[in-house]
């Protein structure tokens, strides 16, 4: 899954990795979290724009927000016929940017957090999906997110979700909603390769959400620890879990 995100790399570089038109200036962000902002790339008029959205889907036939589950995630096998998504896989496809994510492993011992970002560069593009939900006195909030995927090998020893990474060459193909139907863009839902990630267990710091520094993303010492770190964390060999079909479980 994907509970937590960073984005620290300077807006001039998301956007040229991006090419979206916007110039936006925003602070770095360490540990982001549900309900919290979160950047977005979609397509309006043949251009990028950037937008930010709440993290956490509304679909726009929602009634009462307050009595309707937190979609932070969207399971990239099934996001295509679930009510909650299916609109939004046709017609709101997004880019979300993201210097890296944390993970927490599951152990009898404890959760261990892990910093987890790109072995090569400091910005990558979660496939992600949004939706504009109206109140009834008229106001629109545009809420999102991100699609997840089976883990790859680096990754299941960690936990058996992980996002769907997206490359360059692939973001106009998933953008165009106009002319890429929901059958074609769900065949670019796929894990990223193995050694695409690295992973870094890092203090419980991350844990608690007003802790939006970067010494949360610092390698925890040994006393710091919760656990010993997996075996093989870049090989990924150990089994994978069960599949969890919730759509909200943050750690």
């Amino acid at each position: 899954m994907c509970g937590r995100l960073a984005l620290t790399t300077p807006p001039d570089a998301v956007r040229d990795f991006f090419s979206y038109v916007d110039q936006p200036n925003f602070p770095p962000r360490f540990n982001i979290a549900p309900t919290q902002p979160i950047a977005t790339v979609r397509y309006e008029y043949g251009k990028r724009r950037f937008h930010l959205v709440r993290w956490g889907l509304i679909p726009s036939w929602v009634k009462d927000p307050a009595s309707f589950s937190l979609l932070v995630n969207a399971r990239a096998e099934t996001a295509a016929e679930k009510p909650s998504f299916r609109a939004a896989m046709r017609h709101h496809r997004c880019l979300i940017p993201a210097s890296g994510f944390y993970e927490w492993r599951r152990t009898p011992e404890g959760k261990q957090p892990y910093w987890i970002r790109p072995a090569d560069g400091d910005i990558m593009a979660f496939a992600g999906l949004w939706d504009t939900w109206s109140d009834p006195d008229g106001g629109d909030m545009d809420t999102g997110a991100i699609l997840t995927i089976q883990s790859n090998r680096m990754m299941s020893e960690i936990h058996h979700r992980m996002p769907v990474i997206l490359k360059p060459e692939s973001f106009e193909t998933w953008l165009d909603t106009a002319n890429v139907d929901t059958r074609e863009a769900k065949k670019m839902l796929r894990p990223v390769e193995d050694d695409f990630l690295v992973a870094t267990p890092v203090t419980t710091r991350v844990n608690k959400v007003v802790n939006d520094d970067e010494d949360i993303q610092r390698t925890a010492g040994p006393e710091e620890l919760v656990l010993a770190a997996p075996s093989s964390q870049s090989a990924g060999q150990g089994k994978r879990r069960d599949p969890d079909d919730s759509q909200l479980d943050l750690f």
